[in-house]
């Protein structure tokens, strides 16, 4: 077993062979990102002739913003990601400050969404989008494009990307010492077995997904989670260029009893897909039946790409054990009800970052929990509540289809577009009018009121 210091790839750019990266895009030469110095903790010991150094474990939007943040702090940062060209089934909708917030190049994102269809259990459609400025948009992007691009951004900052795969890690034996990351490094040739390699590192950031093997080596907790299974299709050009610039979402208990379907564009093709979390192994039929409500307009088409995966339905018991903190999928950051991600993924993993640069100096002093749990104290004050308002949303919307008729029904509303679309593009909780919230609150009663009575019909039938 090879055994090696983080110092044997300081300065250097690992480059995997190109089948590894997909696409090779390259970094925008105009971004400048500020340099964070607070004073670190008395207790902790200046580092001598080295700086500090962190493996990310991961390659996602999670841990590709994590990496960049990292370098660019003056961390030694080396990312171990496994499949460099990892397609997950993901709807791949982005808000619009992400493009701004994560300096994203237009060239990336597929699909400028400015048109939505919310359409109910009795095929009832509702536009969305009405209240979209001109600039407005939903991005949609493809994940192994959004991943590859962070993590060339990441290698351009200085970091090391590494194909490998994340075996284990020894935990340290004293207060600052290192941990040992085992991991299995690949040539990027198919079928190959991996070289079987060692690193010391200070801390760790796990990004590796909702299966994160970080996460168990912290005893971190088992969480709820859906299956999300998706199929991209490639349909007709004139069938595409009603997708143009529209995204459709399906409720109802034949696409899911829990979730939702979607019918989300992409470059030149679309991705259906739906999610279940109490209903798993019916995750085909459900699919199945997301096809057939949207067949008309999916006519004709092939499906080019099959894809599931886990996502986790609430954050872990544990996201932070002693110099190891958990981002993105891994310490369960996606919001129930819309089941976004992307956005959480690679603001927690920046977030993280930050607190890892701030509390060593720029990389010239060890840090502890402490330091890491700063990034937790700030990521719940901010994003605790929207998680919570949408678990609400979930059980009250979700939980039957004169209820998923009862929310379509309120999406007709221009007030709730307006305060939906502004709280979801621009990450923020927009203070509302009182008399038009009090006028939303008579008619989200009346909605459900409706949906009981129907729910109720419907039992004696």
């Amino acid at each position: 077993m090879a055994s090696i210091t983080l110092k044997s790839f300081i300065g250097l750019r690992r480059q995997s062979s190109p089948e590894n990266h997909h696409p090779t895009i390259t970094p925008p030469t105009h971004l400048h990102r500020r340099r964070l110095i607070t004073l670190a903790g008395k207790s902790s010991p200046k580092l001598s002739g080295r700086n500090l150094r962190v493996a990310v474990i991961g390659g996602g939007p999670a841990g590709g913003a994590a990496a960049e943040t990292l370098a660019k702090g003056g961390i030694e940062t080396i990312l171990i990601e496994r499949k460099m060209d990892n397609a997950k089934p993901c709807g791949g909708a982005i808000p619009l400050c992400m493009v701004g917030e994560f300096d994203l190049p237009l060239d990336i994102i597929d699909r400028r969404v400015t048109k939505m269809k919310m359409i109910s259990p009795s095929n009832v459609a509702v536009d969305i989008g009405r209240t979209l400025k001109p600039h407005e948009y939903i991005g949609m992007v493809r994940r192994e494009v959004l991943d590859a691009y962070l993590r060339e951004r990441a290698a351009g900052a200085g970091a090391s990307i590494v194909n490998g795969l994340f075996v284990k890690m020894d935990k340290p034996i004293d207060k600052y010492a290192p941990y040992v990351v085992h991991y299995n490094e690949y040539d990027g040739k198919a079928g190959t077995v991996g070289k079987k390699v060692t690193i010391e590192v200070d801390a760790i950031i796990g990004a590796d997904g909702a299966n994160s093997r970080v996460a168990k080596q912290i005893d971190a907790g088992d969480y709820e989670y859906a299956i999300a299974f998706q199929e991209r299709i490639k349909i007709p050009d004139d069938k595409m260029q009603y997708y143009e610039n529209l995204a459709e979402m399906y409720v109802g208990d034949d696409v899911s009893p829990d979730f939702y379907g979607w019918v989300f564009p992409k470059c030149d093709h679309v991705a259906v897909g739906t999610g279940t979390v109490t209903h798993k192994p019916d995750i085909k039929k459900f699919q199945l039946a997301t096809r057939l409500r949207a067949r008309d307009k999916i006519q004709g088409g092939k499906i080019i790409r099959v894809e599931a995966h886990p996502i986790p339905e609430h954050p872990r018991p544990r996201r932070l054990s002693n110099r190891v903190a958990l981002v993105g999928d891994a310490a369960g950051y996606v919001t129930k009800c819309s089941g976004e991600g992307i956005y959480f993924a690679a603001k927690s993993g920046r977030m993280c970052a930050e607190a890892i640069v701030a509390g060593s100096e720029n990389g010239t002093r060890m840090v502890d929990e402490a330091d890491l749990r700063n990034y937790l104290r700030e990521w719940d004050k901010t994003y605790w509540p929207t998680y919570k308002v949408l678990d609400i949303l979930q059980k009250v919307f979700y939980r039957s289809n004169p209820a998923r008729e009862a929310f379509v029904e309120m999406c007709a509303d221009e007030y709730v577009q307006k305060m939906t679309f502004d709280s979801y593009l621009y990450k923020t909780v927009v203070p509302g009018n009182p008399l038009d919230d009090l006028k939303l609150a008579v008619n989200t009663i009346g909605s459900l009121v409706r949906a009981n009575a129907l729910r109720n019909e419907m039992a004696k039938i």
